[in-house]
């Protein structure tokens, strides 16, 4: 679940990247090459001489490791399919669902002057939106899958239901862009709490205060004006670096985080896998773009399936669907997962 909400938060984006407009919104197998990467793209666009690429064709260069330093970026959609909410969808988001809070408008839950004032109504939706109320679905086990052939340069996520660390990434392959409710901080003595402690707190219904200065303990994501984590700055060496893009279940509306999809080089093949083109994918699109619409964990099916990684894929959410079975009854804190 993607936390910030806003087309732009000026404080987020202030110093990494300028606002930028919209400047215009399968097939038979054949041999497919990387070009070297000289640097960013200047414009190749949809008119570009570039042969265009297929879903297939990405297959072929993940399986024959002709890529094999892939980021990865991720949004609410991939988190959807695990009963998580996103935020914007009209209706079912929670931003439709807030009215119960007695909240002035919708946003003011992530706002930290109305948390200051009224810090109960976030942490009753925190509690709803526990981490260990979910479990991973078969696209956070593609990415784990991508981890363990050695595949997976580095996973992006603007989700702070903290999935992907259930699903066995770990810690030093994730920028968890919007924070994490993995761990918390004093919002007074800036002195981390443990998690079981916080936890505790919040689903006795009590806010959580430090047991050192009294002060509010918040939960280390990132609320509307905060300053994004120190590790989202990796993205200056791991994007240029990168030899594939891919990019999953994400309306890539937020900036800093939507514009890092420009980051890789212009030789680099980029991938969306979404419900609809959006971002640079729709206005600025490239001629190595390969867009697979719809249902994203359907299509994260179809990828694995060119891959030839099926029983592969089948295992892995057996075993980890059994282990995480065995570990209900020790459910207390999303710290006991892999990866924290």
């Amino acid at each position: 679940m993607a936390l910030l909400a806003r087309r732009a938060v000026p404080a987020l984006r202030k110093g990494l990247f300028p606002a930028r407009r919209p400047s215009g919104a399968g097939g038979e197998r054949r041999p497919v090459s990387l070009s070297t990467c000289t640097s960013r793209d200047s414009g190749g666009g949809s008119g570009s001489t570039r042969e265009q690429l297929s879903l297939q064709d990405v297959a072929e260069l993940i399986r024959t490791r002709a890529c094999q330093r892939l980021v990865v970026m991720v949004g609410a959609g991939i988190s959807t399919p695990s009963g998580i909410p996103d935020f914007r969808s009209p209706g079912s988001g929670l931003y439709s669902n807030l009215q119960q809070y007695d909240i002035p408008y919708p946003e003011a839950i992530f706002e930290l002057s109305f948390f200051f004032r009224n810090p109960k109504p976030f942490f009753t939706l925190a509690k709803e939106l526990y981490p260990g109320n979910f479990r991973p679905n078969m696209t956070h086990y593609f990415l784990r899958l991508l981890h363990e052939k050695g595949l997976l340069l580095r996973l992006y996520t603007q989700n702070i239901d903290g999935l992907e660390r259930v699903a066995g990434i770990p810690a030093s392959k994730l920028v968890e862009a919007h924070g994490t409710f993995a761990s918390a901080t004093c919002t007074v003595c800036l002195r981390p709490c443990p998690g079981e402690d916080f936890w505790a707190d919040v689903l006795a219904d009590r806010v959580p205060c430090c047991r050192v200065c009294t002060g509010i303990v918040k939960p280390d994501i990132v609320f509307f004006g905060e300053p994004l984590p120190e590790r989202f700055l990796l993205h200056v060496a791991d994007f240029p670096m990168a030899d594939l893009l891919v990019v999953l279940g994400t309306s890539l509306e937020v900036e800093p985080f939507a514009s890092l999809s420009e980051g890789v080089c212009s030789s680099v093949p980029r991938v969306l896998i979404n419900q609809d083109v959006v971002g640079t994918f729709a206005w600025h699109p490239r001629g190595r773009d390969v867009v697979q619409l719809g249902d994203v964990v359907h299509s994260v099916e179809k990828l694995v399936k060119l891959l030839g990684w099926t029983e592969e894929m089948r295992d892995l959410v057996q075993r980890e669907t059994d282990k995480l079975h065995a570990g209900t009854g020790r459910r207390g804190s999303p710290h006991s997962q892999e990866g924290h």
